[in-house]
């Protein structure tokens, strides 16, 4: 039996119309008889083109207020019967069964349901029951059948039976019965975790329908695929594709600056997920020129974002930076402009959108789940651990370092002074190393840190960090605490007349 078949029928059965009748129109211009239910039945009618009620075919009415319509031997046999099967094909004539060579389904809306808000019965009955199996049974028969689940492919299927006069071939078919399977099982997916929503389930389930091959991973002999929906998130409006690495470096000074939300113009120039330039001020414009400030020569290919609109000054002294990637929640016209100047330059609008609460990652032969850390040090659950108490400017600076400090790789110490960073220790393996690097690079940048305050991200266990810190000028101190040597640290502080202020909670980032 040849590999390529011609459509002489085809069931259509769909919750949304959008896109539909281009494709219908053209199955009738091609003779395809059409069968349809309900709403959909309405639709093809009022398009003037003839459609064959399913009821006709199984001698049943839509039931149970519709959630039985398509569910009847007649169909499924329709969709599954092997055409190049003699009992099946006896058996299709014996109960004088249609052939179904296409079929059109999508499913109801059930994540967008979800999304909404709507109550649990509403949800409930966005679980389709009808079009999941019309769905699995026609994309199982690919051989046979061909199964279109998604609007998005009504165009390519379009084309495909212009092009081909109403025929289709294994290799199609076979196609689309993955991108079926891919529909469905995302569908389940989406239903078992609104159920498993608190993971009383120890089960994994993670499924994303939309992604993007790049051009490599961390290096360029490595693979690397993006999957989500990144446009939900950001209007792309210049500039070259994204990368991998650039993608990581975006996440990371997303959540970076969402801890800054509302607040007054606020700058970051990050590399490799850490900031390295960090200032908020009265005006975007000096809170850039602050950021850049901190490590200008680290800035060098990195990916800036700002709380607040970019305006023509502020891209003016950007434009003057080779950097990958510029984020903000908007653009004046005249900066745009500007910031187009370079071609590859990515240019991005950050949308208002809550990031996913389950963070995932690989690991060994399985996968680690976490909460997000949506756990901001306010001055609320500071404890004043010494004598001397920080004052109102320290005080803000330390929450300020915090914010910092926690979005940044450990082990890790964080200055700032007057809400701008002056250096940050990354990724070291000793929290001693983490706090000589911040001094001597922002001793390289020429900042005084007479005055200035420390964050680090985990407790003190010994004294030697704020005797280095006291040394340096630091005055104020944030920090975890719950070391069994918490006290010895204290001391220090108490002797040498640095305050020091506990959060109790840590923000370790490995």
């Amino acid at each position: 039996m040849s590999d390529v078949k011609k459509a002489s029928s085809a069931l259509v059965s769909v919750f949304s119309k959008e896109g539909l009748a281009p494709l219908v129109q053209k199955l009738h211009d091609l003779g395809v008889t059409l069968y349809s239910t309900g709403g959909t039945q309405k639709f093809i009618n009022d398009l003037g083109i003839p459609v064959v009620p399913v009821e006709d075919i199984t001698s049943y009415p839509s039931i149970l207020g519709g959630r039985v319509k398509t569910l009847h031997p007649k169909v499924f046999g329709g969709i599954l019967n092997r055409q190049d099967h003699e009992g099946d094909v006896a058996e299709m004539n014996e109960y004088e069964i249609p052939q179904l060579d296409i079929v059109i389904v999508d499913l109801y809306p059930f994540e967008k349901t979800v999304a909404s808000g709507a109550s649990e019965q509403d949800i409930i009955e966005k679980i389709d029951i009808g079009g999941i199996s019309l769905i699995r049974a026609a994309a199982k028969n690919f051989k046979d059948t061909l199964c279109v689940s998604s609007v998005d492919d009504y165009a390519e299927v379009l084309q495909m039976v212009t092009d081909g006069e109403g025929t289709t071939t294994l290799a199609d078919r076979k196609r689309f019965a993955a991108k079926s399977f891919g529909v469905s099982s995302h569908y389940d997916t989406a239903i078992f975790n609104y159920f498993n929503a608190d993971h009383e389930i120890p089960v994994l389930k993670v499924s994303e329908h939309k992604g993007q091959t790049l051009r490599y991973g961390e290096n360029p002999h490595q693979r690397g695929f993006f999957f989500g929906d990144f446009d939900a998130i950001f209007d792309k409006l210049h500039g070259k594709a994204l990368s991998y690495n650039n993608l990581l470096d975006v996440d990371a000074a997303v959540n970076l600056m969402n801890e800054f939300t509302g607040e007054a113009p606020t700058f970051a120039i990050l590399k490799h997920n850490n900031a390295c330039g960090f200032a908020q001020r009265d005006t975007m414009h000096t809170a850039y020129v602050d950021a850049l400030a901190g490590d200008p020569t680290s800035a060098f290919g990195g990916v800036l974002i700002a709380n607040g609109t970019i305006d023509k000054a502020t891209a003016e002294e950007i434009h003057k930076l080779f950097c990958e990637v510029v984020i903000a929640p908007s653009f004046d016209d005249d900066a745009l402009e500007i910031l187009k100047g370079k071609k590859n330059r990515i240019i991005l609008i950050q949308k208002e959108v809550t990031l996913p609460q389950t963070m995932v990652r690989t690991c060994l032969n399985g996968t680690l789940v976490q909460d997000r850390d949506n756990q901001t040090d306010t001055e609320e659950n500071l404890t004043h651990a010494t004598h001397t108490k920080p004052t109102d400017s320290e005080l803000e600076d330390l929450l300020f370092a915090s914010k910092i400090c926690k979005h940044t790789k450990s082990n890790t110490i964080v200055l700032c002074k007057n809400k701008q960073l002056c250096a940050s220790g990354t990724g070291q393996t000793s929290r001693v190393d983490a706090l000589r690097q911040a001094i001597e690079k922002a001793t390289s940048f020429n900042f005084d840190l007479k005055g200035a305050v420390m964050a680090s991200d985990a407790f003190f266990p010994f004294p030697d960090c704020v005797e280095i810190a006291d040394k340096a000028g630091i005055t104020a101190v944030i920090q975890p605490g719950g070391s069994i040597k918490d006290q010895l640290t204290i001391d220090y502080c108490n002797d040498h007349n640095v305050s020091m202020v506990m959060t109790g909670i840590r923000h370790f980032k490995h």
